[in-house]
């Protein structure tokens, strides 16, 4: 299994693609839909802080599917970088970047994408040293067409695209070479988890870069 670490974060989630995101309630079902996506070929996923149960969840995910790596997302305060840590996380998300989440980032051993919208966040993120940054929410902050323009602007950053981004947005923002990957739930949908659908996921999961080569989309890099 791949040893994450803030160097060789952008060449995994390159590598990756596409990364889904969960917001769970129950753990055992956290950790089928996990085994479903990895056995799908999706091996780095994103698990939301909005749950009571997501850090239980994620401790549960890293000792019963070792072959993925998690991160933990929504980090919003001062100590969820050490509760995401604790729980066993590998990489840490935020929406949005407050200069408490920035030095305890710095601090922290974990990869982090923090969260922007316009400009002015991308130069204060870069202005901490963040490389890798996620653009959210992608479609309301504009989408592709914004990406374009920060691409140029901004040419050290790789991107890491979320918000109400479907399974026939993925492509247009994979074209970008400046897009690392795009993050979503539509991998994982929540009513097929709640059914226990693991065998339609992993399906959905195993078509996700087969869908993106036919695009032109380079995967596997």
């Amino acid at each position: 299994m791949t040893t994450l670490s803030k160097t060789n974060f952008p060449t995994v989630l390159r590598a990756a693609r596409v990364m889904p995101i969960l917001t769970v309630r129950d753990v055992s079902q956290a950790v089928r839909t996990a085994q479903a996506l990895a056995a799908g070929g999706m091996t780095v996923m994103e698990i939301t802080l909005r749950t009571a149960v997501a850090v239980t969840a994620i401790r549960a995910i890293r000792d019963e599917v070792p072959g993925v790596l998690i991160g933990a997302g929504t980090l919003l305060k001062r100590g969820d970088f050490a509760r995401a840590e604790d729980a066993g996380a590998q990489f840490a998300v935020s929406p949005g970047l407050t200069d408490e989440l920035a030095q305890d980032a710095i601090q922290s051993p974990l990869p982090f994408l923090p969260g922007v919208q316009t400009a002015a966040e991308v130069m204060r993120a870069a202005g901490y040293g963040f490389r890798e940054l996620k653009f959210y929410p992608a479609r309301a902050a504009g989408g592709v067409d914004v990406l374009v323009d920060f691409s140029s602007i901004f040419p050290q950053v790789g991107w890491c695209p979320t918000g109400k981004i479907g399974r026939d947005d993925v492509a247009g923002y994979l074209a970008l070479p400046s897009v690392l990957c795009c993050g979503g739930s539509w991998v994982a949908p929540q009513d097929m988890q709640a059914r226990g659908d693991w065998e339609g996921i992993t399906r959905l999961a195993a078509s996700v870069k087969p869908m993106l080569a036919e695009s032109g989309v380079q995967v596997g890099a």
